[in-house]
């Protein structure tokens, strides 16, 4: 007799491989979901050349730490009314203007006004040189007043700063070139302004009648980057310090307001980290650099003269910072004022400045500019040029003869130029 002495366990069996089958089948799934949810939440790290933050390459472990408490304080302070914003003011943190520290976006624009001529700022009893355009609940945004000339700025990228500052004035005032003796049309000159109380000339600063060389701002404004941050806390944020302790006034007329926040409302130790995290940001780094293209496209830079304003290759001196010390950079700038003809002059100015003149951009980091600025160009210095090319063909004045080469090349060297920038 042929009788099944195992049925149930047969069954079981099967049941047992069936549900092993289906687990595999699920222990898959889930794996392979993982795996696309890892690369979803966890990409790529980008490649250090497509980044414009991060900071120098040589930091001491001391000078690390600081430099996360800067970027810290730059990029991760919001300013509220609990502690201490406006009540007139632009931005609400530092990094809000400068996504990845790249340049701003016109959203983040500032507004200067107030001088149109050399002789100084002849509004400042009404709130210049800075329009603080937003203001806390219960107060009302300043207004532009009647007749003041203006100008709107574009916030900057931060990168590589602290070459820039530890360069000597000599150094700069070496492609000073005022009376055009060379005859190759580019006669930059000096920004010389006045110094804030707080400033502390160093070795490599210069005096001039008590005046000394703006190297940062559209119009070189600022001497050095303690001048530029302070300047930033309490003219974007209406932030006070011990260094710069009223509050921006509307207008410059008093007004009722009861400050929760006892000044100073940003600690010097703090400011001192900015500045440190600003001088030490790393360098903008060269892109595609072997690509044929783009070194003819160096060559075509060179050769219709852009490089007589955009100097390519500076080398900083000794430095305090020991890794901004004895470096060759290449910024692509001169740092100093030149004429930029009447179609980008806005009326207004700075220092000793005309208003038609405009401190010469560095334009390393410009191939990653539309990476914080939403995706598209906004340059020159209002964010006027929505591309490369634009910008070029609205140079002017000294620059009229680089233009004017620029456009008489053919279209193929063109993009060999522009594709050399856009690596930078």
């Amino acid at each position: 007799m042929n009788v099944n002495l195992f049925p149930k366990i047969q069954i079981k069996t099967s049941m047992t491989k069936n549900k092993i089958a289906l687990l595999v089948a699920v222990l898959c799934f889930i794996a392979a979901a993982c795996s696309t949810l890892t690369e979803y939440i966890a990409p790529k790290s980008p490649n250090n050349d497509q980044l414009l933050d991060g900071p120098v390459e040589g930091l001491s472990e001391i000078e690390k730490r600081q430099f996360l408490a800067g970027d810290a304080a730059f990029n991760g302070e919001l300013f509220f009314l609990g502690n201490g914003l406006g009540p007139y003011f632009v931005a609400s943190s530092c990094g809000s203007c400068h996504a990845g520290d790249g340049k701003g976006h016109p959203f983040t624009t500032l507004t200067r006004f107030g001088q149109a001529d050399t002789l100084g700022n002849t509004y400042l009893h009404l709130g210049a040189p800075q329009l603080q355009n937003r203001a806390l609940p219960g107060f009302t945004p300043e207004k532009l007043p009647a007749g003041a000339s203006f100008s709107k700025f574009i916030p900057p990228a931060n990168t590589g700063l602290g070459f820039l500052e530890a360069l000597t004035d000599a150094q700069i005032l070496a492609h000073v070139d005022v009376n055009d003796l060379d005859g190759d049309g580019i006669s930059g000159r000096a920004n010389y302004v006045g110094a804030p109380d707080f400033f502390s000339p160093l070795a490599q600063h210069q005096s001039r009648n008590g005046k000394f060389i703006g190297r940062f701002g559209k119009k070189a404004a600022a001497i050095d980057l303690l001048h530029q941050t302070v300047n930033a806390y309490n003219q974007d944020m209406g932030i006070t310090s011990d260094y710069m302790t009223n509050e921006p006034a509307i207008n410059g007329l008093p007004f009722p307001y009861f400050d929760p926040v006892p000044g100073p409302e940003v600690q010097l130790t703090t400011i001192a980290n900015v500045v440190f995290y600003l001088k030490t940001l790393k360098a903008p780094i060269q892109r595609n650099q072997s690509d044929p293209d783009i070194i003819a496209g160096k060559q075509l830079f060179i050769d219709i003269k852009c490089g007589g304003c955009h100097i390519p290759q500076w080398t900083t001196p000794q430095s305090t910072i020991a890794a901004l010390s004895c470096k060759t950079f290449h910024p692509y700038t001169d740092l100093l004022l030149h004429d930029m003809g009447p179609g980008l002059d806005d009326g207004y100015t700075e220092g000793t400045a005309l208003t038609s003149e405009w401190r010469t951009p560095p334009l390393w980091g410009l191939g990653l500019s539309a990476q914080s600025q939403g995706g598209s160009y906004f340059l020159l210095h209002d964010g006027r040029a929505t591309s490369i090319q634009q910008a070029i063909e609205l140079h002017g004045g000294e620059a009229l003869q680089a233009k004017n080469m620029f456009t008489n090349l053919s279209q193929t060297d063109k993009l060999k130029l522009i594709k050399f920038l856009e690596s930078l």
